[in-house]
């Protein structure tokens, strides 16, 4: 038995022309074409004994052009680059406070977990505004002894959108 073919054939005239060329305008305007953007939130967390650090989250609510701070230096051009410290600071940045991890009788376990919920709840807000966290990056410049009584913790979160 042959399958049976049906056949059907459309005349599309001028107008029908403008509105299939409107809707596939109007569908590509659905279609992101930007560039990923990046944003990097950093944790401190102060280890320095008796408590006596500050601990924050912070992020920049403004953007810099890393551009405009940079040289480039060659054989034959190597003058120093002559941008403005204070031209690179950040003036508007939100600071949310953490607890340090010590305290006068020393490590402060219940500091460490008040400060992975506050951490939790910033990674999570990040990801409900669309961010996606990409890497984590964590050093230590911890305290030296009797003489030195500094120390930080830092973890910088890597987001893109």
């Amino acid at each position: 038995m042959q399958p049976i073919r049906i056949y059907f054939v459309f005349k599309i005239n001028n107008t029908m022309k403008k509105i299939i060329l409107g809707i596939a305008l109007a569908l590509t305007c659905f279609i992101e074409t930007n560039a990923q953007e990046f944003k990097v939130i950093t944790s401190v967390e102060s280890i320095v004994p008796s408590g006596m650090g500050r601990s924050r989250i912070i992020e920049a609510k403004e953007e810099k052009n890393y551009k405009e701070y940079t040289s480039t230096q060659t054989e034959e051009d190597n003058t120093r680059n002559k941008s403005k410290r204070k031209d690179i600071r950040v003036k508007n940045f939100e600071e949310t406070k953490l607890l340090n991890f010590y305290n006068i009788t020393g490590i402060r376990f219940q500091n460490i977990a008040a400060n992975d919920a506050v951490i939790s709840s910033k990674l999570n807000k990040m990801s409900e505004e669309g961010w996606q966290l990409i890497h984590v990056v964590s050093a230590v410049e911890s305290d030296a002894g009797d003489k030195d009584g500094q120390g930080i913790f830092i973890t910088r979160y890597i987001f893109k959108k």
